[in-house]
């Protein structure tokens, strides 16, 4: 794999591990991690909710733009640009056209919502709360998210087990 790829899911679906893995495997590559980017605003930041538009979702989009322009920039450089965010919905379609770099390849990671609920209540930070639900999330993920790319089952896999799947079925992933 060269050029640009996205691994989206809902939070605490394995992104950030499956992109680092994914970055290690490949032999010259880097890992954007899309909410560094929301991190960087260190005051005025507006969390996004559902539903909320405005300034939040103002600042959402720009986070994307921002990964899209890096993971460009990489690619020009001649790495292969892991980036890895939540982006579903309508946000996915929005955000494939906003990467420049082809070759470019979505892949969405989709356990099953008691494994996220799982994983979520396994692990020191917190993602989930009264604004988001794993049901929620994942409804958002299963209903109004385009079949794009690549999109694996992940519930019983190991990360190496990912990985390895992501490898076997770039050209599913390719988009155009």
């Amino acid at each position: 794999m060269h050029g640009v790829v996205l691994v989206t899911g809902v939070m605490a679906s394995g992104k950030s591990t499956v992109a680092q893995a994914l970055a290690e495997r490949l032999p010259r590559a880097v890992h954007v991690r899309g909410d560094v980017f929301r991190r960087m605003i260190v005051s005025g930041r507006r969390e996004y909710v559902p539903g909320a538009g405005g300034e939040a979702e103002a600042q959402l989009r720009l986070r994307y733009r921002l990964s899209a322009a890096t993971a460009d920039e990489y690619a020009r450089a001649g790495f292969t640009a892991v980036v890895q965010d939540v982006v579903l919905g309508p946000s996915l379609t929005a955000y494939v056209e906003t990467v420049r770099t082809r070759p470019l390849y979505v892949v969405v990671l989709a356990p099953d919502a008691q494994a996220v609920a799982a994983r979520e209540a396994g692990r020191e930070k917190t993602g989930y709360g009264a604004a988001w639900t794993v049901e929620a999330l994942d409804t958002e993920l299963r209903t109004r998210t385009p079949r794009i790319g690549l999109w694996l089952e992940t519930t019983g896999l190991t990360v190496r087990q990912t990985t390895e799947a992501i490898l076997a079925g770039r050209e599913r992933a390719r988009v155009t």
